[in-house]
């Protein structure tokens, strides 16, 4: 399969309504083909939902969208077995997690235990309802929005459920071209029910199994492990990328470049990704809050700005 092919078409489908964030859909379609997860943080208006319906129309998979509030329960999300007087039996009636896109809407407004119930989801691909475990459908793929603005009446996620998730991206707003584009083309029909499928969900299960083929050297493994264990060693971070981060950053750089039309993996596709896997997976030392939430990037784009890349280290 031509991965590369695949995501262009894809990309080029969801842009045609959400206008000017090509790097952003690139960035979610390689958490896509790597079956990891998504968390979408970024002030209201600025697409985040319209991305994902977008997403789903584009691979012609199943969607549910999930509202988060502080009275949902761990059931609304996977399911409840009802009672069925006809056959004296219980049966399960599947929650919205049952789907192959869903959109976990503000994410930071529900309680912790309902936040575990979908990243057990998340983790696992399954639920267990009443000691039974059910399997979700592949492939399943979260997109978690919170609003960083607002922090009252929220439950931010922990720090290890942060780490669950393969990126954190931030839509931002469109610059000034993108947005007249938007006023212009107000009145046409640009929902995302509009759109046709560009591929099938076969497609997408087929690109993830491919991801896994790609050529890493070793010189791209000391250079993923260098970047990791500067996280790990700054005095500015209280907590650094963990082993899972690892993973995830190899992975993110395989399917980077597989967007990109190589199966190989060279230096400059780390480093396009490693602000996306990384930089939510670190606390500062000086702790984590919307006042300072820029500073573990900040700090981060610092690790990746002096990392020397394999092609720089003196022999």
């Amino acid at each position: 399969m031509d991965i590369k092919k695949l995501s262009d078409e894809i990309t080029d489908n969801i842009s045609s309504i959400v206008y000017g964030k090509e790097r952003e859909i690139r960035f979610v379609l390689c958490a896509l083909f790597c079956r990891g997860h998504i968390l979408l943080e970024d002030v209201p208006g600025t697409g985040k939902t319209t991305l994902a319906r977008a997403l789903a129309a584009s691979v012609g998979a199943d969607f549910k969208r999930i509202q988060f509030t502080p009275d949902l329960l761990p059931s609304d999300i996977v399911g409840v077995n009802v009672f069925d007087r006809k056959t004296g039996e219980f049966v399960f009636r599947p929650g919205p997690v049952f789907t192959n896109i869903l959109l976990a809407d503000e994410i930071n407004r529900t309680t912790p235990r309902t936040q575990s119930a979908l990243l057990e989801c998340m983790q696992e691909a399954q639920a267990t309802v009443d000691g039974k475990t059910y399997p979700i459908d592949d492939p399943f793929f979260v997109i978690a929005t919170e609003n960083p603005i607002e922090s009252y009446g929220t439950f931010p996620l922990p720090e290890a459920q942060t780490d669950r998730f393969f990126m954190k991206i931030g839509m931002g707003y469109p610059d000034r071209k993108n947005e007249e584009r938007m006023l212009t083309e107000h009145f046409t029909d640009r929902s995302p029910s509009s759109l046709k499928p560009v591929c099938s969900k076969e497609d997408i299960i087929s690109a993830c199994e491919q991801i896994g083929k790609a050529t890493v050297s070793d010189q791209i493994r000391e250079y993923i492990l260098d970047l990791v264990e500067k996280t790990r060693k700054d005095k500015r971070l209280r907590l650094g990328a963990s082993p899972r981060a690892s993973l995830a950053l190899i992975r993110a750089s395989a399917a980077y470049a597989a967007v990109e039309g190589r199966d190989y993996v060279i230096p400059d596709d780390v480093k396009e990704v490693a602000m996306q896997v990384l930089a939510h997976r670190l606390i500062p030392a000086s702790g984590r809050s919307v006042l300072n939430a820029e500073t573990a990037e900040s700090i981060m784009r610092n690790i990746i700005d002096t990392t020397d890349i394999p092609l720089e280290r003196k022999q």
